[in-house]
Formats: structure tokens, sequence, C-alpha cells
């Protein structure tokens, strides 16, 4: 059974009140004690009032009629003294056990408003937090007040977010520069390769060297796109807009069709009218990402499907090797891939299925697979808001 989950207000509510209660109950019972204490005794009280009230009734008869008049008397009285104090502490108690209630009822509720002004200044630093994304780290709390615990809880948040902001700006920088130096080298080598090649006295065995150089140097390239699209997704998107992902995606079906139509796989679509708030170019390769992967990882005469609906947003159907139910997490893990087949394409870095979790991810999105069943290969899921 799961536990009751009560709110810091309901908390402090409670502790408010309960406090009032107490302290109420407290002060009931000394009052019922000094009231008690004060009432006249009923044994000295009724003997004294008798004995005066025989003595006025009988002035002249101090020996025979006294002493009994003054037991019958002392008697009647302790009665009724006794039922005055019974009758007056019974009212005191349920008249304030009365008030206590009101008055609890109205500590209660005066409790509940003051539990919801002290949490203010946090309702409005969880609504800050909830705000917060990469392309709006400038949102801050600001709280005015009192220089106390919340005001200091606050101040402390604002830091913690400025320091995030910087460590977003350093990041993005690093991503751009690292773009420019990373794709420059690996360019430059690639002319020098196809340079070399391109000499009529050239080797058979430089022109085979030349063709692994250039083979390893486009493997490169993809890795380092892959890594960079992978860093810019990890951050968030900068900006959103309207995007037609059906035909994002009908223009990705269309261009992989000459990969398609080479790994001898026939690539089928159904793409519903679908618009989704985010960045067009994450969008377009995360679903350039999930094609190429069912056409790279499939056999001859195999078949791709790629459905776009409601929810989920993106379904891609693949024939191809028997993945594993317990192998599929691992998949979506940076260069993680299965044994066999689909680590035998030395092409891919196994970059592809994170790049698609890390882009659903920055929408608000998920992304999932399972095992695509008797014809083996896998279907992905991808959810988007």
């Amino acid at each position: 059974m799961k536990p009751l989950r009560l709110s810091v207000r309901t908390k402090l509510t409670a502790l408010y009140g309960g406090a009032f209660l107490i302290v109420g109950l407290a002060l009931l019972i000394v009052n019922y004690l000094l009231v008690s204490s004060t009432l006249p005794d009923t044994t000295a009280f009724a003997s004294d009032a008798a004995g005066l009230a025989v003595q006025r009734a009988y002035p002249l008869d101090t020996t025979t009629i006294l002493p009994v008049e003054r037991a019958q008397a002392t008697q009647l009285v302790a009665t009724s003294i006794t039922e005055y104090r019974s009758d007056v502490l019974s009212t005191l108690l349920w008249q304030s056990l009365v008030a206590l209630a009101i008055a609890g009822a109205l500590a209660v509720l005066l409790g509940w408003l003051m539990a919801s002004r002290v949490l203010r200044p946090l309702h409005a630093i969880t609504s800050t937090a909830r705000k917060l994304e990469v392309e709006n780290l400038d949102r801050r709390i600001d709280l005015d007040g009192p220089d106390d615990e919340l005001k200091e809880l606050a101040d402390t948040f604002d830091g913690m977010l400025d320091r995030l902001a910087v460590s977003f700006d350093s990041q993005k920088r690093f991503v751009a520069n690292a773009s420019h130096e990373l794709r420059t080298p690996l360019a430059v080598q690639r002319t020098l390769v196809e340079v070399a090649m391109a000499d009529p006295d050239a080797s058979p065995e430089v022109r085979k060297l030349g063709e692994h150089l250039i083979y390893t140097n486009e493997r490169s390239e993809r890795m380092i796109e892959g890594l960079l699209v992978l860093a810019r997704s990890d951050r968030g998107l900068a900006a959103r807009g309207p995007v037609r992902l059906d035909e994002v995606a009908a223009t990705v079906i269309r261009s992989a069709s000459a990969i398609a139509e080479e790994a001898g796989v026939t690539v089928e679509s159904r793409l519903r009218p679908r618009t989704v708030s985010g960045d067009p170019v994450l969008l377009e390769r995360l679903v350039t990402n999930l094609v190429h992967n069912a056409i790279t990882y499939n056999h001859q005469g195999g078949w791709v499907h790629v459905d776009i609906g409601a929810d989920p947003a993106l379904v891609v159907r693949n024939t191809g090797p028997r993945v594993p139910l317990d192998a599929v997490p691992a998949l979506f893990e940076p260069f993680r891939r299965l044994s066999g087949d689909r680590t035998g394409d030395s092409r891919n870095a196994g970059l592809g299925l994170s790049i698609v979790r890390s882009i659903a991810k920055a929408h608000g999105g998920t992304a999932g697979a399972e095992p695509g069943g008797r014809g083996g290969g896998l279907v992905v899921r991808v959810r988007l808001p």
C-alpha cells in the first residue's frame, strides 16, 4: 500500500493546530482545577452553614433541638453544595470544550493561511525551476523580503543558475570551436589523399592505402559529426518553432532512396500530418538516423516502414538480424552495438540511437525500442509533445 503523502502546507497546518490544541487543553485543565479549588469545600461549608441556620431558627434551645436539627441541616446543605459544585464544574468543562473546539477550528484555518504565506517563496523557487530550460537560463527568483533562511535559499538558487549559465555558454563556445578545429584537419587530410591518388604515377599500393585512408577519414568525419550533434542535443534547444514532422520524414525518405536501393531494402511510409515544436535540424537528424539505421542493419529483400501518427509521433520498423530483448537498452548508449551482424559494419560508431534519444529528450519526448518479432530487426518508437 502506497504511504500517504502530505504536503508541507498540510504538515505545518497540523503542527500549528496541534500546538494550539495542546496549549488550549492545558489551559482548560488549569482553569478547571482553579475553579474547583475556589468553590467551597462541601463538608466544612455545610457544617458551618447548617449550624448558623439552626442557631438563628432556635435561639433559645441549644441543648435538645440544636444537635438534631444541625445534623439534618448539614446533610441537606452538603447535598446542595455537592450538586452545585457538580453543575458548575460540568458547565465549565463543556463550555470550555466547545470554546476550545471553535478556537481550534479557527487556529487550523489561520494555520493554513499562515503556512501558505510562509511557503510562498518556496512556490516561487519551484515555479522558476520548472520553467528553466537551456534557452532561458536568464530567469531568476530575486526574492524580496527579510534576510532570513528562505531568502538565503533563493539567493543560493540564483547563484547556482548564474554558474550554470556560464557553464552552458562555455560549452556552446567549446562545441563551436571543436566543430571547426576537428573538421578542418580531416578535410585537409582527405584532400591530400585524393591528390596523391590522382597522381598517374601512383603505385597500386599507394592507391590501396589511399582508399583505406579515405574510408577511415569518412568514418572519423561521421563520428565527429555524431558527437557534435549529441553534444548539441544534450545541451537542449536554443530555439523552438513549429516543425511538420511528416514533411521532414518525407524529405529524409527521398534522400535515402539511393542507399535503400543499393542495399536491396524497400522503404514504405505512412505519414499523417503532425506538427511538433522544436529544432528542424535536430528533428531531421533524428529521422535520418532512424531511417539510415533501419536500412544499414537490414538484409537483401528486407523492408523499412516509417509511420507518423498522433502518439507515438514516429515509429520506424525494419527487418534484419534478430535483436535479443535484454540487449535493446544498450543500443541507446553511445558506442554500444550488438555483437555479430550489427557490429560487423565498421562504418558506424554506434551513436545513431543515442543521438535519437538525446534529441527526443531535448524536445521533451522519449525514445524506446523493442525487437521486431518474426522478421527480426527493431521497432523504434519516438514520442514528441
